[in-house]
């Protein structure tokens, strides 16, 4: 018995779509200042009341994901990219990004 194995041509694919950019960034600094104070607050707060109250203040360290919008390094991140707003841009050519200073005409005020 002949059997062939036959090969689906394969189509060419379109390229991915750029993944959406995350902005950890607040409105201001002191904005995310206190976002940054509310969540280790409340980290540090669970943990130390743990003798006093018992292991349920526990269960006020996850809050402080909320204030953190994600993790201490998501929060770093805002940090950093709430400084930085306005000061610096992106600019990607033939698929090779770099960082830049940003135009004083290209800024954004908010």
């Amino acid at each position: 018995m002949n059997t062939t194995n036959a090969v689906k041509p394969v189509k060419p694919t379109r390229p991915a779509p750029a993944p959406p950019e995350r902005s950890f960034a607040s409105k201001s600094v002191p904005r995310h200042l206190a976002r940054g104070a509310v969540g280790f607050g409340l980290i540090i707060g669970s943990i130390v009341l743990v003798p006093v109250a018992g292991p349920a203040t526990l269960l006020a360290a996850p809050l402080a994901l909320i204030a953190f919008r994600g993790c201490p390094t998501c929060w770093m991140v805002g940090l950093s990219q709430t400084v930085s707003r306005g000061r610096l841009e992106r600019q990607c050519t033939d698929g090779v990004c770099t960082i830049a200073k940003a135009h004083p005409a290209a800024r954004n005020p908010e």
